[in-house]
């Protein structure tokens, strides 16, 4: 994070060696006032590390988008018209959920319940999900040459929604049992063990 009253000018930490960058962008914090003084300035986005198998030993790769498998993208997308269930004990969602293919996704170190924030990742990166777990298995598996895929079901809406509590609190498991079922039919789509699946 760049210190409070630090130009934009100003040289980040770690910046002239190649470590940090500007490319990417920032967050502003005081844009998003609550009504009083906001001394944060903003975060720089940064990509990760990693040091590819493929690559060279000891030469870092820093990553900030991971591609998903085209062929494993291919197997989800005929899952788009799979039926799902609504409700959850007596509890329904407002209309049947769905398997939707997404542009993007992000992860964060925080669960985000932040309708504010939630719109700047969307405007800023075109991001349509938003969790936690997904980029350390994605970096894992571009590190090691793995084909890979996300499959979420996402059980809240980032502070979109009710301001008195948070849907996963009443979803969660609706939507654990959702990627279950998704997953297992995903599965089901794969050619058999040892059998090539072409990469496009």
């Amino acid at each position: 994070m760049h210190r409070y009253g630090a130009g934009i000018d100003d040289e980040l930490a770690l910046e002239a060696p190649g470590d940090y960058t500007r490319d990417i962008g920032y967050l502003q914090f005081s844009k998003y006032s609550n009504g009083s003084d906001n001394v944060l300035n903003r975060v720089w986005y940064q990509p990760e590390e990693i040091f590819p198998v493929t690559g060279t030993p000891e030469v870092r790769e820093h990553i900030f988008w991971v591609p998903v498998d085209k062929s494993y993208l291919n197997f989800a997308r005929q899952l788009e018209d799979t039926k799902l269930p609504q409700c959850v004990n007596t509890t329904c969602l407002p209309r049947p959920p769905k398997v939707t293919i997404v542009d993007r996704g992000v992860s964060a170190s925080v669960f985000v319940d932040n309708a504010a924030y939630r719109t700047f990742l969307r405007s800023k990166f075109n991001a349509t999900a938003v969790e936690m777990e997904s980029t350390a298995v994605a970096l894992i598996c571009h590190q090691q040459s793995i084909p890979f895929v996300v499959i979420r079901a996402l059980s809240d809406l980032a502070g979109g929604g009710s301001d008195m509590s948070n849907e996963a609190d009443i979803f969660g498991s609706l939507a654990a049992q959702n990627s279950v079922d998704v997953l297992v039919k995903f599965v089901g789509l794969l050619p058999p063990h040892g059998s090539k699946i072409q990469s496009e």
